[in-house]
């Protein structure tokens, strides 16, 4: 029996192991980094210990973390995904020092890590593979002649851990150097191991995983398969279970085929083994075995009634697998959406700040969550925020549901890609089952969002209404001189009350509300950009749930809807059946009121944490302004003045005093949440300044690079 559970990791994942470890008798220790001490998971844990050393490699220190389990008398040790999760040397140190490992032995993890040899492995097991080849080590002619037998177009991936970390498709044979040397630093940093991969990359194919579990008695079962097609970065967005491309007879081959790769490693635990299906399902192609739970494994959870985590630790515990898992079947039809902290129209860059609130779900829907109210969303892990899942008798049902839940969600003070994952749900490809890989590519982000969120002119000029009204009534009960007097009341009336206020970046200008209110109280009229709105305001009072958000029933033209307006400083978050939009205030008099540079709010932190705010035009004034350099992600402001577009780590400093760059040259790369993202020059001219250096931590809208006028004028 275990009886004192660790878990070895953070965030969502970490709240999950601990969420069933409760209801099993298992007392429960987390651990954290300095950069988690107030995270939500923490607090859910009977007991919590320090790692200490650098956020950014808290949660990798194997010997850390084994200290911990023994201090707090822990007998077993779970490693959720992601960080030691596949770790041999985790697993072996478990052994030594008599702690369990809930997963494979380090026999077993060494092999399917190592995506060399469970590419053997599955070969022997009779299981199709792509062509490829190790090239760790390899350069120059040796790796040239290594890419040309594999063929182009390629994968370059890591050839340790998993997540999509690393991963490049490369085409052009003359960008292979680069983009080796970017995985294998970026699979050093993740795994501490930089071992590389090449292998034949195949052009929209369906990205299909079996889910297996096995016991320490020699049974091994399979659970039906997930899709987990629709990707960014090759990580995934979307998963489902079933998948709707696969019927009965391609489920059974796909099942017989991971279970070839598990007997012949004699698995034990839970994990995944991952296959490309080719659109027409005739053939597939293993591509690699995960050996540990799963981000999407809520979807096999809801079509089988199973718990997996709880099915790990009995199989950890010695115990055989219980009937329900040998004999589960498949009942309806689940989907997953992983909503990140990350802006798809700015190419998915990762955003930094505080989550000011944070209500999503809904009866009868999973939210596998990592954050709370006011949590700091930072740089140095993932930016999944969380997981929601629903399970309905058919597809369409549970598509339409998780759309709804998404769109109805309380997500303020930082960028999310939920207007994307609710535009890909409700998309007429996705619902006809047309997901492989390359749907992102097929379906710009861009127009997939615009679909599903709120950008609609109509929807911003209500809720700039609404919000309005709300600040209003706001500073109306916070009056003490003649607090019973109607606001903007006047012996003669005269002009209306007006209040500018400034949508967020990609949302349209500058929006103006003028209202004014009777003798008695009442809204007597309502204009925007100077257009009369029919309007009746029958109520706006504070919420006495939420703090700071006040509660409007507000009639126009007829029909009347509930406004939620949540104010945090200058800016109101604004949410209704019609969507929802952030607004900013705009100064009355704006001149010399902003002194200090900063990003253009929705780049890298909001602009309520420090960031100036737009101008009347909407634009950041031009030395706040990041435009994007042609090699990624980056910016060049006034002046030559290169600045990171996000707040990051810096791993690589490329540019030299005194050197000449070109337009679109990289200067510096910055790591955020594993992701590398390369800053380049505007404009070609000569290095003048380098102002950081590699592993410093950069905020957002940093200056990491001064260019002078090039030499030639």
């Amino acid at each position: 029996m275990i009886t004192k559970l660790l878990v070895a990791n953070r965030g969502e994942i970490a709240a999950r192991v601990l969420r069933t470890a409760r209801p099993m008798g298992i007392a429960t220790v987390a651990v954290f980094s300095d950069a988690d001490r107030d995270a939500p998971f923490v607090a859910q844990a009977d007991e919590a210990v320090a790692l200490g050393g650098a956020p950014a490699e808290a949660y990798l220190r194997v010997e850390a973390i084994l200290d911990a389990a023994e201090r707090s008398g822990a007998d077993a040790i779970h490693p959720g995904y992601g960080f030691l999760a596949e770790s041999p040397e985790l697993a072996a140190g478990c052994r030594k020092r008599g702690l369990v490992f809930v997963g494979p032995t380090p026999e077993v993890l060494a092999a399917l890590g190592d995506k060399v040899e469970a590419r053997r492995v599955a070969a022997a097991a009779g299981v199709p593979v792509l062509p490829g080849e190790a090239v760790t080590g390899l350069d120059g002619d040796e790796l040239a002649a290594a890419a040309a037998r594999v063929g182009f177009p390629l994968l370059v991936k890591a050839a340790a851990g998993g997540g999509g970390i690393g991963m490049r498709v490369v085409a052009d044979p003359a960008e292979l150097a680069a983009a080796v040397a970017a995985t294998r630093r970026q699979a050093a940093a993740a795994f501490g191991d930089d071992a590389v991969l090449l292998e034949r990359w195949l052009d929209g194919p369906r990205h299909v995983e079996v889910q297996i579990v096995g016991d320490t008695h020699g049974r091994i079962v399979q659970l039906f398969e997930r899709e987990c097609s629709i990707q960014r970065r090759h990580q995934k967005l979307v998963e489902e279970s079933p998948s709707p491309a696969v019927g009965p007879d391609l489920r059974h081959r796909l099942g017989e085929a991971a279970l070839a790769v598990a007997r012949a490693v004699g698995y034990t635990g839970a994990g995944t083994v991952e296959l490309l299906l080719q659109e027409s399902g005739e053939r597939f192609w293993f591509l690699e075995v995960n050996a540990r739970i799963q981000v999407e494994h809520p979807v096999t959870e809801a079509v089988t009634g199973l718990d997996l985590v709880r099915l790990q630790l009995l199989v950890a515990a010695g115990q055989p697998l219980p009937a329900e898992a040998t004999q589960a079947q498949l009942r309806g039809h689940a989907i997953e959406a992983r909503l990140y902290a990350e802006d798809p129209a700015a190419g998915f860059l990762p955003q930094a700040g505080v989550l000011h609130r944070f209500r999503v779900g809904d009866r009868g829907v999973r939210v596998d969550a990592g954050v709370a109210d006011r949590s700091v969303v930072g740089v140095h892990y993932d930016p999944l925020l969380v997981k929601v899942i629903v399970h309905a008798p058919t597809r369409e049902e549970a598509a339409g549901r998780l759309a709804a839940v998404l769109a109805a969600s309380r997500l303020h003070g930082v960028v999310t890609n939920r207007d994307l994952l609710v535009g890909v749900l409700r998309s007429e490809a996705f619902l006809a089952g047309e997901t492989d890989t390359s749907f992102l590519d097929r379906h710009a982000p861009a127009e997939l969002a615009a679909a599903g969120g709120s950008g609609d002119p109509s929807t911003i000029r209500l809720h700039a209404a609404a919000a309005a009204l709300a600040a209003q009534a706001r500073r109306r009960a916070a009056a003490t001189a003649y607090p019973t007097i109607p606001s903007g009341w006047r012996n003669n009336p005269s002009q209306l009350q007006r209040v500018d206020l400034q949508p967020a970046p990609g949302q349209g200008g500058v929006v103006s509300v003028g209202y004014a209110f009777d003798r008695a109280g009442a809204l007597a009229t309502l204009e925007v950009d100077g257009d009369p709105l029919v309007a009746r305001l029958r109520r706006c009072a504070p919420d006495p749930d939420a703090a700071r958000t006040w509660l409007l029933d507000l009639e126009v033209d007829g029909i009347r809807r509930r406004f939620e307006v949540h104010q945090v400083g200058d800016v109101s978050y604004v949410d209704s059946p019609l969507g929802h939009t952030e607004l900013h205030d705009v100064p009355r008099f704006p001149e010399g009121l902003w002194t200090t540079p900063g990003p253009a709010p929705g780049v890298g932190l909001p602009s309520q944490l420090g960031a100036p705010p737009p101008d009347r035009a909407g634009e950041a004034r031009p030395r706040d302004r990041a435009s994007g350099g042609g090699a990624g992600p980056g910016g060049e402001a006034a002046d030559g003045v290169v600045v990171s577009p996000l707040p990051g780590v810096v791993r690589r400093v490329v540019a030299r005093v005194g050197e000449r760059v070109e337009a679109g040259a990289v200067v510096v790369v910055v790591e955020a949440m594993k992701t590398e993202h390369r800053i380049a020059a505007g404009r070609a001219g000569t290095v003048g300044r380098v102002l950081v250096a590699e592993g410093q931590e950069v905020a957002a809208g940093a200056v990491v690079v001064e260019l002078e006028e090039a030499a030639d004028g």
